[in-house]
């Protein structure tokens, strides 16, 4: 979910032509959390890497709190947005749903990957219209400071650290049913992110962290430990600040939230 983002970035920044925007139809509340002391205020609002453009989220507590924000922090910052992609492979994490729908890999971790972005784009998910990319061109647009919690760099090695990443590479050949039902996996985790319902997510989560739990560490336990400390530290300055991160990073047993109340850091979701 959270490095889903950067997986469908670096996929779709291939596409040249940019899609018609998508009428809204629909009004979307997604979640968002506050962390302040009396000179500083962290909002952190959990995203969704890739959407198809027809809900309204960018609005209500979400417009009030980016508006307010000195600058916006994302996981990383992606270079050249709409520039060709590199050709380093893509960093989707394959999605894990309640209900039994479990997506093992075919035949790699990268073929499950590729098979969850076809599934998303085949649900007309796009990047162009995620929560990542509207920001980071929002924030620009308005002169805003946007930074990363991380490297480029850093999230390309962390991928390449993923147990089981090296092997299946070629002859893959994707199940049209499983391809089917992730797709439908992924509009339900679309339609729960617009109600800023997190169970979806938290299950997810708890598969991952007993199915693949050095992949779980590895993309979850240990980040979202590290942006805990990032943001106890960010306390210390005054001003306000929109921190934008994977939704998955803010659900679950190991989340953000989790970490900073082990800082004595209390949060307070608005909306």
């Amino acid at each position: 979910m959270a490095v889903a983002l950067i997986a469908a970035a670096l996929a779709a920044a291939s596409v040249p032509a940019t899609p018609a925007p998508a009428p809204l139809v629909a009004d979307a509340d997604p979640a968002i959390w506050v962390v302040n002391d009396r000179d500083t205020v962290i909002f952190l609002f959990g995203t969704f890497h890739a959407l198809d453009g027809k809900s309204d989220w960018f609005n209500d507590e979400v417009r009030t709190a980016f508006a307010s924000s000195d600058e916006l922090v994302l996981e990383t910052i992606i270079p050249d947005l709409g520039a060709p992609a590199p050709r380093e492979e893509p960093k989707v994490a394959a999605p894990i749903g309640p209900r039994g729908l479990s997506f093992a890999p075919p035949a790699s971790f990268l073929a499950s990957t590729r098979m969850a972005i076809s599934a998303g784009r085949a649900k007309g998910l796009s990047v162009r219209y995620g929560a990542d990319a509207v920001l980071r061109q929002a924030a620009e647009h308005a002169g805003k400071n946007v930074g990363g919690l991380e490297s480029f760099d850093f999230q390309l090695n962390m991928f390449a650290r993923i147990p089981g990443n090296g092997a299946g590479r070629a002859n893959v050949t994707e199940d049209p049913a499983a391809k089917e039902a992730m797709g439908v996996l992924m509009g339900e985790m679309q339609t729960a992110w617009n109600r800023g319902d997190q169970a979806i997510f938290a299950a997810m989560l708890e598969q991952m962290r007993t199915n693949s739990p050095e992949t779980y560490k590895l993309m979850f336990t240990e980040r979202n430990s590290n942006w805990a400390g990032w943001i106890a530290n960010r306390l210390q300055t005054p001003g306000t600040v929109f921190v934008a991160v994977g939704t998955g990073h803010l659900a679950g047993r190991h989340s953000v939230q989790s970490w900073l109340a082990d800082h004595g850091i209390a949060t307070n979701r608005v909306s």
